[in-house]
Parts: C-alpha cells; sequence; structure tokens
C-alpha cells in the first residue's frame, strides 16, 4: 500500500469516525492449516537436527545426496512462513474468525470481496 493511499484511508476512517486497531499475532502463520498436501526438503543441519530429536523415528527416512549431506523430505501441516500461501491462509483464518465474533468487514475492502468468492 502506498502513502497516499495509507493516508487517505486514514481520512476516511476520521471522517466517518471508525475505530481502528493495530496489533501484531505472535507466530500468527503457524496457526494457519494447510489445505493440500505440501512436501518440504530439509538439508543438512536442518535434517541432523530433526535426527536428533526423535531418532528412532526419522533415521530411517534420512538419505544423503552426492556429497554425502544428510536429507530428509517431511509432509508440512502449517503454512511455509513468509509464501504468499501463508499469508492467504493466515487471512482467511482471520477474517472467518472475527466475523463469528461479529466485526464486519469494511464493505469498501476489494480484498473482501475477492477472499468472500473464494
Amino acid at each position: 500500500m502506498s502513502l497516499e493511499g495509507i493516508l487517505l484511508s486514514c481520512a476516511i476512517d476520521a471522517k466517518e469516525r471508525r475505530y481502528i486497531v493495530v496489533t501484531d499475532i505472535p507466530r500468527a502463520f503457524l496457526h494457519a492449516e494447510m489445505e493440500e498436501y505440501v512436501h518440504m526438503i530439509l538439508e543438512v543441519t536442518m535434517a541432523e537436527l530433526i535426527i536428533k530429536l526423535e531418532p528412532i523415528l526419522y533415521r530411517k527416512y534420512i538419505w544423503y545426496n552426492q556429497k554425502g549431506k544428510p536429507m530428509l523430505y517431511v509432509q508440512i501441516k502449517k503454512a511455509p512462513y513468509r509464501t504468499l500461501q501463508a499469508a492467504l491462509l493466515f487471512w482467511r483464518l482471520l477474517s472467518s474468525t472475527l466475523q463469528e465474533w461479529g466485526f464486519k468487514i469494511n464493505e469498501y475492502d476489494q480484498s473482501s470481496k475477492e477472499n468472500n468468492a473464494l
């Protein structure tokens, strides 16, 4: 969003006497569940740490690349941080939760119309 867009939004909010709240939700993306199967490869350090965490469970799934580095394929249940998919999944979760609590979506928000159509 541009600076002009933020200032215009603030002016409209002030004119309409809206209450505005800004917050940070710690580990926000970890709240959103994946909607499909996503596999990821953990290489070297991460693979080694997983083995140390649960050696009996994970050691049989470790394989080594041509350079002898440990690798581990995993299926993830939560959206990976800093991905577009994670942002979308969290937005849907947050939006639906706030609506369940009685909050209303701003009728001028284009993204709310697009997300409700999905």
